[in-house]
């Protein structure tokens, strides 16, 4: 399957599941999740972004996977999203 756009086919996906993972989370546990959130978020974007709250994050993540994998950046990052999404269980 081809995807229009710079991201990859396997960021693409495991951003997908780390977005519906996130949806499925009760606050509370997401509030607690957002370190994890912020520290990815925080590496994809020079200068750092702010940090998000709960209910703005995966907006945050998507825009900034997008950016990176545009500047060639996707290297890695099927697999770090795909970390982040284990890390929200």
């Amino acid at each position: 399957m081809t995807r229009p756009g710079p991201i990859p086919d396997p960021v693409a996906v495991e951003l997908t599941r780390v977005v519906q993972r996130w949806r499925q989370l009760p606050l509370d546990h997401a509030a607690l999740k957002l370190p994890e959130v912020h520290a990815l978020l925080a590496d994809l974007a020079d200068p750092p972004a702010p940090h998000g709250a709960v209910d703005l994050v995966m907006a945050q993540l998507r825009v900034l996977v997008y950016d990176a994998c545009d500047h060639g950046a996707a290297e890695g990052l099927a697999d770090r999203l795909a970390a982040l999404r284990r890390s929200l269980a």
